[in-house]
């Protein structure tokens, strides 16, 4: 078998593991650990094709015949490992937490979740404690409450706003308390997040704070500070 054949299949077959990797997790064909060791197994795979593509190409003996043959693995090689490359910076700057707060001491609490996540793998979630609260300020030291010139009466309806306009499932919102609970889906894998929402009266107007934190694993890759970073920049603006 020609070695521009070989890298043409080992560049589908990457492809091909890194499209299923998400999905099966999502249609419970596999567990997420699965999932996680497939996505990672089609990158290396896409990466060892891409790399494999670039040096047959810059043999002349190795390319002569066979140039379509290694720039079409090339390019699928390439585009199937740009998103897993893209990723990777943040894996390796985000701290093993998947609990963010804007408050560390007395984050906002799940009630009408607490069900859902009682049978995950992290039901209480783990915001609280030196351990982690030292991990979030040291990697996400501008992750903090949002001060509002308004009461929480104002700024209640404004936050569930948010919360629906991020795209969650608002759980449950009490307009009495000014709390909301909402889960949010990652797109690939399917993921569920929960989030925890508060709004608490204040001598200037009012404080929101936000909890979000994942049911399964022990990192998450910074998608919980970015979540808790988006909904804070789109309440503000609002």
């Amino acid at each position: 078998m020609k070695l521009s054949r070989l890298v043409l299949i080992v560049s589908l077959l990457a492809s091909g593991v890194l499209a299923v990797s998400g999905p099966g997790v999502r249609l419970h064909l596999w567990p997420f650990t699965s999932g996680l060791l497939l996505f990672a197994i089609g990158a290396l795979g896409a990466l060892a094709a891409l790399v494999s593509c670039a040096v047959l190409l810059s043999l002349p003996r190795a390319r002569a015949g066979a140039s379509r043959s290694l720039l079409a693995a090339g390019l699928l090689a390439l585009v199937s490992s740009a998103v897993p490359l893209s990723l990777l910076p943040q894996a390796r700057r985000s701290p093993a937490i998947n609990d963010i707060s804007t408050d560390r001491a007395e984050p906002p609490t799940f009630v009408a979740l607490a069900p859902l996540r009682a049978a995950t793998p992290n039901p209480g979630g783990r915001v609280a404690g030196p351990e982690v609260t030292a991990a979030q300020r040291w990697a996400y030291p501008d992750i903090r409450p949002l001060e509002l010139p308004m009461p929480p009466a104002a700024a209640y309806p404004r936050a569930l706003a948010a919360t629906r306009d991020m795209g969650w499932e608002v759980v449950a919102a009490d307009p009495v308390s000014f709390r909301i609970e909402a889960t949010a889906t990652t797109f690939w894998f399917g993921f569920k997040d929960d989030v925890a929402i508060r709004v608490v009266r204040t001598a200037a107007g009012s404080r929101v704070d936000i909890r979000s934190a994942s049911r399964v694993g022990k990192g998450d890759a910074g998608t919980n500070a970015r979540r808790v970073r988006t909904f804070l920049a789109k309440l503000a603006r609002a």
